[in-house]
């Protein structure tokens, strides 16, 4: 525990090594600073701040504005794989259907 005087009003006795120090004194606990700077450390970030939207090349583009067949396939699914493996909807609709709604494998063929 320590004892701050944020803005203290110091007067020394010119008769020796004596001072009165006036002013509000607030206990600060280092300890519980520490603590608390450290949760903030091992603190999980936002998830919206981790998953990023998908950057589109020009050819990915084309393939985004033809209309795809989904159906057989939920839409969940075709945005949780477009989502991991940033491709287009298409290419994602596509990896689902090769790999019969499964949604590991389509993401995992659509990475490697």
């Amino acid at each position: 525990i320590l004892f701050v005087i944020s803005k203290p009003d110091t007067f020394r006795s010119p008769t020796s090594d004596t001072y009165i120090i006036f002013g509000e004194a607030k206990i600060e606990d280092l300890s519980s600073q520490l603590q608390t700077q450290a949760a903030q450390q091992f603190r999980v970030p936002d998830i919206s701040s981790v998953i990023t939207k998908p950057e589109m090349s020009p050819g990915a583009e084309a393939d985004e504005e033809e209309d795809v067949d989904e159906t057989g396939v939920e839409p969940r699914d075709i945005d949780l794989v477009m989502t991991q493996a940033g491709v287009s909807r298409g290419k994602a609709v596509n990896a689902l259907k090769t790999a019969n709604g499964d949604i590991v494998t389509a993401i995992m063929e659509l990475t490697a």
